[in-house]
């Protein structure tokens, strides 16, 4: 009876140990995840502000630029990031290819 009594009391110790631990876990993972999302985020924001920055500067965009930005801002948009950079992405897209009499 008292073995039982042990038995039952150790296992139902452990599970809650268990539980508990990988509750944890799960949290500090989840936790980890979100940083690095966020600073994911604000590296890919940082990089359309600077492409606009520059690009705006010289008055065009190259096209492999444009395809770098594009990439750049469909991951941006979908860590969440939907503010300023989307109107400077669309104002750096906006520009010419070259410049004008420039040939292709």
């Amino acid at each position: 009876m008292i073995t039982e009594a042990l038995v039952k009391w150790a296992v139902a110790f452990v599970c809650g140990g268990v539980i508990s631990l990988a509750a944890a876990y799960v949290k500090a993972r989840f936790k980890r995840d979100k940083a690095v999302s966020d600073g994911v985020q604000c590296l890919l924001r940082a990089e359309i502000i600077a492409c606009h920055e520059r690009y705006a500067a010289e008055g065009r965009c190259p096209i492999y630029a444009k395809e770098s930005l594009k990439r750049a801002y469909e991951a941006y948009h979908v860590l969440g990031g939907n503010d300023i950079a989307t109107s400077l992405y669309e104002q750096t897209l906006a520009l010419p290819d070259r410049e004008r009499g420039e040939e292709a």
